[in-house]
């Protein structure tokens, strides 16, 4: 290739190159050929050999050894040398190259020079990669040329000045008199200049923010004959006159009237025009029209344009663009917070857009819609909103379905209408709902007791149709583990009847056991449900047993630990299986979708505190008591948080403190030794509690129970509950019989640990069976003789 080879050649020949290294050897002798001529001292060609560097840059090839010959050419006389070397430079260097420091000098010559080109270049490259240094330098030249009489100049000078204020801004004090004066101009070159130039200003520093306020009404005199002006061929685009003009100057007009109450009303009547002559049949016009909506809304503007601007979002729901849609619906998500009506009005525009096949205009649409909800709409909504989740691709699903989730718990009309809801979404997207699903619909079922019998009926077909849901799966066995005696009865009102052995249950549960798609939590819930099924069956429980025993030796830890645990309450512990595997009490809930920190078998109903009646001595008593009414002592409040020990499956303990005892060691008066308290008496079954101390930290509690009636009590049971931080060991009873007419007592020793020392309170769980008839109540200890969270234990 010869070394004057001119440029058009070179890429002719770079582009008939079949292979990338055919490429790059064209690209070598070429660079070669360009180094070799700019070692020679008189070079005429310098300007072409550096055109011809800079394609090859713009390739992706290494150029960085012609940046000084840029530099040089910078410094010529000729405007032809001169112009290639600015582009150079501009392609070239940046700020971070020590090269770029060279050419300071030329470009503050050249803003000087008598030509308007030169002048013009020197601009373009200082706004291009001038430096920090150098826009310190070269600012007052700049702000001479805001004030020259060439428009040419000045337009090019107002946009160098945008990228000085922008790497250095404390300089914008100096160009806010020249950039006021331009706004007077009619060159739309300068004005555009000028308003890109204000609105960097203001967005940098709010004294100068207040200052351009003025300006407000001269802005709005110039979009104003913008809008209303004739054809101009100079400045017409698709029949918007300067269209880009007219963005800007709205930017600007909504950074001014933000939050300022004057200015936005100086506005409004040019924002109505701009709304109502603006034609929207094309992209331009759109374009001014989204600027001047996103301007309404950002202003103190009036319910009548805000209104007016909500239906021109809804105008662009319609339209044919999907860029369009998209942007229109972001900016509905934004006001739909403050405009709930006025978006309320193209509901129906919005639901449609969840059918369009773009998935980003799909998830807007996702979103604005949930947003919509109301309780005057939720039965209309969700059911579109079903019908999208059948349907929606599978990236969506798991939004779509946690939006469904909220809105019902929000604003369902009934529960039963919540609950049939929520059966849907798990049907439809049930691999796809969040962690917290099971556990939320667990609680709404549990408080919902005139439901159960529809929704065990309901789970128990739906598990029967498809286990391939695990989260419904999940639910469903424990419905079927809680309420499985309401299946066998055949009888539900709020659903159709269905006969259901108690084989077909057994056998439902043991597919979910063996399903190669059940996951080892849904093996879980099915084998306890299958547990809880042997005290509310009465033909099989032997199979149960079977199947329980089978998962003994299961690989999983979990269900083999469950298993071994199960068979140990049918073997050791038969008498206690009914107690322990009854029905779970309602749940409490912390806050809206989620249920407390307790796990589901920790929640249970608030049951009133029990008095108890206290033998102690009259007079000692009553001083304490009388002490206590006179400072305004209360008992503290619950504390949801305690859990109940190993001991009570599901009991959370609710415990207040007494002061008797602390006020009678203040008060120098020996307490007398408590005395056994009765907790419990009922049905002739009387239960006192008489406590001991053992160490500071560390109480003996003897249960001593005792029959009066004359019928014997047979399978009678305590079981003990505390809040977490005390630690609790129930021994054996001495038996489970109570003889009539009190001739044997049964008792048990439980031994509390309270290193914590925090107001210890106990629930106590009574079980008994007189004359063929279960009995069963609760009862709340809240206070021990002499026990003092502050002074340990009083107990002698």
């Amino acid at each position: 290739m010869s070394l004057s080879v001119p440029l058009h050649e070179m890429i002719r020949a770079i582009r008939s190159a079949r292979t990338q290294c055919e490429e790059r050897g064209v690209i070598q002798r070429e660079c070669a050929a360009i180094r070799a001529q700019f070692r020679q001292a008189d070079n005429g060609g310098r300007s072409h050999n550096l055109a011809k560097l800079l394609y090859v840059h713009m390739l992706g090839y290494p150029a960085h050894f012609g940046q000084m010959e840029c530099v040089r050419m910078i410094g010529s006389p000729r405007y032809s040398e001169k112009r290639v070397g600015y582009l150079g430079a501009m392609m070239l260097l940046d700020e971070k190259q020590d090269a770029s420091l060279l050419i300071t000098n030329s470009i503050k010559n050249d803003l000087s020079h008598s030509n308007q080109y030169v002048q013009s270049l020197a601009l373009c490259t200082l706004a291009c990669m001038g430096s920090a240094e150098m826009c310190r330098d070269l600012a007052s030249e700049i702000d001479r040329l805001l004030r020259a009489s060439n428009s040419f100049i000045k337009k090019k000078a107002a946009l160098c000045a945008v990228h000085i204020v922008r790497k250095v801004q404390d300089l914008g004090e100096l160009f806010a008199p020249a950039a006021r004066s331009l706004l007077t101009e009619k060159n739309h070159g300068v004005l555009h200049g000028a308003v890109v130039l204000i609105t960097e200003l203001c967005e940098r520093n709010p004294e100068t923010l207040k200052q351009f306020r003025q300006t407000v009404p001269d802005l709005v005199q110039i979009m104003k004959g913008l809008v209303i002006s004739s054809y101009s061929p100079d400045h017409d685009v698709a029949g918007v006159s300067d269209p880009f003009l007219q963005v800007r100057i709205l930017r600007l007009l909504r950074i001014l009237g933000r939050n300022d109450e004057a200015a936005s009303d100086a506005m409004n009547d040019l924002l109505a025009q701009v709304a109502t002559n603006t034609d929207s049949t094309k992209t331009v016009g759109n374009a001014v029209l989204y600027e001047t909506v996103l301007t309404v809304l950002d202003i103190n503007s009036e319910s009548g344009l805000r209104v007016l601007a909500v239906n021109i979002l809804g105008r662009f729901l319609l339209n044919n663009d999907r860029n369009i849609r998209y942007i229109a619906m972001t900016s509905l998500q934004k006001i739909v917070g403050t405009d709930h009506n006025a978006v309320q009005r193209h509901r129906g525009t919005i639901v449609d857009c969840l059918k369009d096949q773009d998935a980003s205009v799909k998830r807007r649409a996702l979103e604005l819609s949930l947003a919509l909800v109301s309780a005057s709409n939720i039965r209309s909504m969700m059911k579109e909103l079903l019908l999208f989740l059948s349907s929606c691709p599978p990236e969506l699903r798991s939004q779509a379905a946690s939006g469904i989730f909220n809105a019902a718990e929000r604003y369902a009309p009934s529960q039963r209408w919540h609950i049939d809801t929520i059966l849907h979404v798990l049907t439809t997207a049930g691999g796809d709902v969040r962690d917290e699903t099971v556990p939320n619909l667990i609680q709404l079922i549990t408080n919902t007791s005139e439901l159960h019998c529809y929704t065990v009926h309901k789970l128990y077909r739906a598990l029967l149709t498809d286990i391939s849901q695990q989260s419904l799966v999940q639910v469903a066995c424990w419905c079927i583990g809680e309420y499985g005696e309401l299946l066998l009865r055949g009888e539900c009102q709020e659903a159709e009847p269905v006969q259901v052995s108690e084989d077909d249950i057994l056998d439902a549960l043991e597919t979910v056991l063996q399903s190669h798609m059940s996951s080892p939590a849904t093996r879980a819930y099915a084998l306890t449900a299958t547990m809880k099924l042997s005290t509310r069956i009465t033909d099989n429980v032997d199979r149960i047993r079977s199947i329980v025993s089978i998962y003994g030796s299961c690989i999983d830890v979990e269900l083999q630990q469950r298993a071994v645990e199960y068979n140990a309450l049918f073997k050791k512990y038969d008498h206690m299986r009914a107690a322990v595997l009854e029905r779970m009490p309602v749940m409490e809930k912390n806050s809206p979708g989620h249920t407390n920190k307790e796990s589901a078998g920790e929640a249970v109903k608030e049951i009133q505190p029990v008095n108890i009646k206290q033998a102690l001595p009259q007079q000692p008593a009553n001083q304490a008591y009388d002490l206590l009414d006179l400072l305004g002592g209360s008992e503290e409040s619950l504390q949801p948080s305690l859990a109940p020990s190993s001991t009570a499956l599901g009991l959370p303990i609710h415990m207040p403190s007494t002061a008797g005892g602390d006020l009678l060691d203040l008060l120098g008066l020996e307490a007398t030794p408590p005395a056994p308290v009765t907790v419990y008496e009922k049905n002739g079954v009387t239960v006192t509690l008489s406590c001991e101390k053992q160490s500071d930290s560390g109480l003996t509690v003897t249960l001593t129970a005792s029959n009066c009636t004359d019928s014997d009590i047979s399978s009678f049971t305590l079981q003990a509950a505390v809040p977490k931080s005390v630690q609790l060991h129930m021994k054996a009873p001495s038996g489970d019989f109570l003889p009539s007419q009190g001739t044997a007592k049964v008792t048990q020793m439980v031994v509390l640990s309270n290193p914590n020392k925090v107001n210890l309170k106990m629930r106590l769980r009574v079980s008994y069976s007189k004359q063929g008839s279960a009995f069963q109540d609760t009862v709340q200890i809240d206070s021990f003789p002499g026990f003092s969270p502050s002074n340990g234990i009083k107990c002698k």
